[in-house]
C-alpha cells in the first residue's frame, strides 16, 4: 500500500514539473515575439525616415535642377540678341521718313537710319529687314516682336524712354512748322500760328508739340503725309522733324513751295529696342566704333545731315 502511495505522489510531482517547463517555454517564446514586434518597429521606422530622407533629397535636387533650368531659359528668352542671332534677321520698324529713311528708285530702303541698321545687323551676323509700322503703334509692334527695333529718327521722348530700352543719342533735332514760303514772314513765333490748322504725324514728336501749344492739328499717318497736306491746302501748315524738313522742303527738292519757320523744340534721336533688351548696349558699341573710325560721319555726309551727328 506504501508503495502505491508513493507511486502515486512521483507521477504527480513529475506532472507538475512538465506543466512549469511548458509554462516558461511559452514565457520564453513570447518573448522573442515581442523582440521580433521592437525590430519590424525599428525597421519601419528607419524606412520611413529613410524614405523622407530620401524624398526630401529628391525634392531638393529636382527643384535645383528646375530652377537651373528655368534659369537658362530664362536667360536665352531674356537675350534678344541671342533671339536675333538666331532667327538670323534684325527687324526694323520704319516709316517713309527722308532722309532717315525712303526707298531709292529700285524700291530699296536707303537713308542714314537704313545704311546704319543695314551695318548694324551685318556686324551681329544677320541681315537687316524693313517693316512700315504705323508710329502711332510703334510700342505695340515692339512689344509683339513684330519687329525688333524701331530705327526711324525717332525722338528720344518721355514715353519713348519709359516704353523702350533707347540707344544713346545719335543725332540733334527739332520740331519745325512748315508753311507756305509766301507766307512764312507771317509765321515766324508761336503766337503767329494760334490760329492755324495743322498736320502732324500720328504719335510723333510733332503731335505732342502741338498738343503743348494748344494748336489745332489733324493727325495724319506719316510726317510725309503732313507735308502733301500743306502743299495740297487741305491745312494750313505742317510740324514735322527739322531733319526732314532740310531734306524735303525748300529750293531743289519735291516742295520747293514750302518752307520751315519757327523751331518749336530741340530733342536727340535715338534707336528703341524691347524694354531691357541687350541689343542697345550692343548697339551702343557699334555707335561708339563707327563714330572712332569716321564710317557714321561718312554715312552722314551722304545725306548731307553731318552738322547734326552727336558725338559717340
Amino acid at each position: 500500500m506504501k508503495k502505491l502511495i508513493a507511486l502515486s505522489l512521483t507521477m504527480a510531482l513529475s506532472f507538475s514539473l512538465a506543466a512549469c517547463g511548458s509554462k516558461d517555454d511559452a514565457a520564453s517564446n513570447k518573448e522573442p515575439a515581442s523582440d521580433s514586434s521592437s525590430t519590424a518597429d525599428d525597421t519601419n521606422d528607419s524606412a520611413d525616415n529613410s524614405n523622407a530622407d530620401d524624398t526630401d533629397s529628391s525634392t531638393d535636387d529636382t527643384t535645383g535642377s528646375n530652377t537651373d533650368d528655368s534659369s537658362a531659359a530664362g536667360n536665352s528668352d531674356d537675350s534678344d540678341l541671342a533671339y536675333v542671332k538666331e532667327k538670323g534677321t534684325l527687324v526694323v520698324g520704319i516709316t517713309d521718313f527722308e532722309p532717315m529713311d525712303y526707298q531709292d528708285a529700285d524700291g530699296n530702303w536707303i537713308g542714314f537710319d537704313a545704311d546704319m541698321a543695314k551695318a548694324f545687323a551685318e556686324s551681329i551676323g544677320v541681315t537687316a529687314k524693313f517693316v512700315e509700322i504705323d508710329w502711332d503703334n510703334k510700342i505695340l509692334e515692339l512689344d509683339g516682336k513684330t519687329i525688333d527695333c524701331v530705327w526711324n529718327g525717332m525722338t528720344l521722348t518721355d514715353e519713348v524712354i519709359s516704353s523702350m530700352e533707347c540707344s544713346d543719342p545719335y543725332f540733334n533735332n527739332a520740331q519745325v512748322v512748315i508753311v507756305h514760303a509766301d507766307k512764312a514772314d507771317l509765321y515766324q513765333d508761336v503766337d503767329s500760328l494760334k490760329e492755324l490748322n495743322f498736320a502732324v504725324e500720328a504719335g510723333s514728336a510733332g503731335e505732342a508739340q502741338a498738343k503743348n501749344n494748344n494748336f489745332s492739328y489733324t493727325p495724319v499717318q506719316q510726317q510725309s503725309s503732313a507735308l502733301m497736306e500743306v502743299a495740297a491746302g487741305t491745312a494750313d501748315a505742317a510740324i514735322i522733324d527739322f531733319l526732314m524738313a532740310s531734306a524735303m522742303v525748300g529750293e531743289g527738292t519735291g516742295y520747293a513751295d514750302l518752307t520751315h519757320t519757327v523751331s518749336l523744340n530741340s530733342e536727340e534721336y535715338g534707336v528703341g529696342f524691347r524694354k531691357g533688351s541687350d541689343l542697345a548696349a550692343s548697339l551702343n558699341d557699334f555707335f561708339d566704333a563707327s563714330y572712332a573710325d569716321g564710317s557714321m560721319e561718312k554715312c552722314a555726309k551722304t545725306y548731307n545731315i553731318q552738322d547734326a551727328l552727336v558725338q559717340q
